[in-house]
């Protein structure tokens, strides 16, 4: 994970992740504990523009309409990709 982080670059750590003792390259990590931000609107809106204005790259994984559910499964326990899938309705 982190040899993809630029040098002096930040990592979050999601999904109870921890990262221990000191990081190469002068890289900076932060915990985040999701349920913390739930309602934060302000901070949501913040990683949207950053998102938006290329600052921020975020791993996407495959798009499938709902009906392909089944099939969504099926890519997840086989593994391979990176990102989260997304199942749109």
């Amino acid at each position: 994970m982190l040899g993809a982080v630029r040098d002096g670059g930040q990592v979050a750590a999601f999904r109870g992740t921890e990262i221990y003792g000191a990081l190469p390259r002068g890289l900076v990590a932060h915990a985040v504990y999701v349920p913390d931000y739930v309602g934060d609107h302000a901070k949501l809106d913040d990683l949207r523009q950053l998102t938006e204005r290329g600052a921020l790259s975020l791993p996407g994984g495959p798009v499938l309409p709902a009906a392909e559910a089944a099939h969504a499964h099926r890519l997840t326990e086989a593994g391979g990709h990176r990102g989260r899938m997304v199942l749109t309705f």
